[in-house]
């Protein structure tokens, strides 16, 4: 019992600590009778299965393996943490659903990861996968998504291209004065309690009192006393943070007070507001929608061919800039990833005053023009209608696979989760293709009489078994 306990403790200390050295490859070509393995026991047509054999694996071990060092504990192997990554943007899972749930559960996802027998256990900590994001950063993550697009092959090489803009919420209440500065009160209660500083008030269940006389402020005979409340509110917080600021040492006083003194300046008209303490970088955005006005996260931009339906190119903005100014950007990303700039690239009348990015025409709907002939007039029309097609590609992207709400914390966290979210997309997509594939060859052979013969006498042999012959 003991040694258990030592055990148990010694596994959970060494998921602490930082992984640094890259893990050693172990292959497992040859078979066993006793002991097989999951490539043998598992359907050899599930999707995730084609998948799996499809993805070169040995890309992103060249790409990445240059981030560890030749010292110290080695790390997970990078095809374990990528396939986590992949999953995770597949099936819309959170990091500590995936590891600690779904991954002993599904012999798939396993393997997925590279593993040949069935694994009893988590693969990793789920905040391994934080630690491997800071790994490769957003550039890394580009990388997974440029092999999502690799394996397309020519169906990616579509020479015309929609492109439009969305909103990636972030995961913050949503802002009001009285809620920030209710937030500013306690966090300088706090930061007094750690500093060992006696503050002459700490306002603690006044401030509970008064966010709840701010509810339904709106209402004639509660306007009154919830502007009262708000006012006091502010007060309350610039009077904790000045307090703060005279007894705190002036090289203690760091950016987390001139981050409160921003929020107690900024007024209804001010610009760069802040709307989150701990999401400072979060904006807000009005695209217009009835259902709901205003938004708070970041801009982010998707790339999509017109033909073939696939993600070229996916990026975020640090600001809120205008539609137009966003396509230099984000078409350059789109050669990097393809090798070549798009013929044509089709957008919305919200990207008016763009008319060309490089070798790239911008369509955009207008009046046609008096020199364009009948058939340059039918072309335009169809490049504009089928733009359409963009608008339920992002609402996938954003209800399947993770772009609706951002839980990564920072401008990295936004990059990296919008740009998963246009891989997992393109990796279903492939998954689908695959399927079909794998059917179309089926329903051949199944058809003709002599490959009939020859497959009822391997299952008759057990050679192959009527479980993997079946979807």
């Amino acid at each position: 019992m003991i040694f258990a306990i030592i055990n148990d403790k010694k596994r959970s200390l060494s998921l602490r600590k930082p992984c640094q050295m890259q893990s050693k490859k172990s292959t497992r070509d040859q078979l066993n009778f006793l002991s097989p393995t999951l490539k043998e026991q598992l359907n050899s047509k599930q999707e995730l299965y084609l998948l799996s054999n499809q993805i070169k694996w040995t890309y992103f071990d060249d790409e990445f393996g240059s981030l560890y060092s030749d010292q110290g504990r080695p790390a997970h192997p990078i095809r374990v943490m990528v396939s986590l990554l992949i999953l995770k943007a597949l099936y819309n899972l959170s990091d500590e659903e995936l590891v600690e749930q779904q991954w002993e559960m599904n012999p798939y996802f396993q393997y997925f990861g590279g593993f040949d027998v069935l694994q009893w256990g988590q693969p990793c900590a789920a905040t391994d996968l934080v630690h491997f994001r800071k790994r490769i950063g957003a550039e890394g993550i580009e990388k997974i998504l440029q092999h999502s697009i690799d394996l397309h092959g020519k169906d990616a090489q579509d020479k015309h291209v929609s492109v439009d803009t969305t909103v990636q919420e972030k995961n913050i209440t949503y802002p009001t004065d009285a809620k920030l500065h209710k937030k500013i009160a306690d966090k300088c209660v706090s930061i007094a309690k750690q500093e060992g500083l006696k503050l002459r008030r700490s306002y603690v269940r006044t401030t509970k009192n008064l966010v709840r006389d701010t509810y339904n402020g709106t209402h004639p005979k509660r306007r009154k006393k919830a502007n009262a409340a708000k006012r006091k509110l502010k007060t309350i917080a610039g009077r904790l943070v000045r307090e703060l600021e005279r007894k705190l040492p002036h090289q203690q006083r760091t950016e987390t007070l001139t981050l409160f003194n921003k929020v107690l300046a900024q007024e209804k008209h001010s610009k760069n507001k802040i709307y989150s303490l701990h999401e400072p970088d979060v904006y807000c955005v009005a695209k217009g929608k009835a259902h709901k006005k205003y938004e708070y996260g970041c801009k982010g931009s998707v790339v999509l061919t017109q033909n073939t339906g696939i993600i070229v190119g996916a990026m975020t903005f640090e600001e809120n800039i205008y539609d137009g100014h966003t396509l230099n950007v984000v078409l350059k990303q789109t050669q990097t990833l393809t090798g070549n700039y798009p013929k044509t690239a089709t957008v919305d009348r919200g990207y008016k005053g763009t008319q060309k990015v490089e070798s790239t025409s911008i369509i955009r709907p207008s009046k046609p023009l008096k020199r364009d002939n009948a058939y340059q007039k039918q072309k335009k029309r169809k490049h504009c209608r089928r733009r359409a097609a963009i608008e339920p590609i992002i609402g996938h992207i954003k209800k399947d696979h993770r772009a609706a709400i951002n839980y990564l914390k920072g401008k990295t966290g936004d990059k990296v989760n919008f740009i998963m979210s246009a891989s997992g997309f393109n990796y279903r997509k492939l998954m689908k293709k695959l399927r079909a594939t794998a059917l179309w060859l089926y329903i051949k052979l199944t058809a003709n009489r002599k490959w009939q013969i020859e497959l009822k006498s391997l299952i008759q042999f057990g050679l192959i078994s009527r479980q993997k012959m079946s979807f």
